[in-house]
């Protein structure tokens, strides 16, 4: 499974992490069909290399002609002045594996909790943060997402 693969290089290149997106919200409970994994991570430049590195050991290669020390580095003016919102990518001989690091929100930011998957650990954004991730975005996969996990407070 693509999800554990990534989980392992992320563990063997030591590179903190948290799932968000639709993997977080169908780990918390509701049903979410996604390709894609996003997550965050720290954006310094030293934890960007190690993520690349992890990627880049998993066959997927960068959408965007761009270096960890680059992203870290212009990270903002990514954001503002190119809507880059996510570094992309992708593995060209699979394209069903697929992840986006998220660069608008730090790792050190958020709550995450754990939970264990077979025979290893996952780290899922908590759900008063992953909403909040939801609220900003405000497509609307994520104002149904947001309904979603409220429900599962109650």
């Amino acid at each position: 499974m693509f999800i554990e693969k990534l989980i392992r290089s992320f563990e063997k290149f030591k590179v903190p992490y948290t799932l968000v997106g639709g993997y977080a919200v169908a780990l918390h409970g509701l049903m979410r069909s996604t390709v894609d994994v996003d997550l965050l991570t720290r954006l310094d430049e030293q934890n960007l290399a190690r993520a690349e590195q992890a990627l880049l050991a998993l066959g997927l290669q960068s959408r965007v002609p761009v270096t960890a020390s680059e992203v870290a580095r212009f990270r903002k003016e990514y954001i503002e002045r190119r809507n880059l919102i996510a570094w992309s990518f992708v593995n060209p001989k699979n394209p069903m594996e697929m992840v986006d690091i998220l660069l608008t929100h730090d790792l050190r930011d958020v709550s995450v909790i754990h939970k264990k998957m077979q025979d290893f650990k996952i780290s899922i954004i908590s759900i008063d943060d992953l909403i909040m991730m939801k609220k900003e975005a405000g497509r609307p996969q994520d104002l149904e997402d947001i309904r979603g996990l409220r429900a599962l407070k109650k």
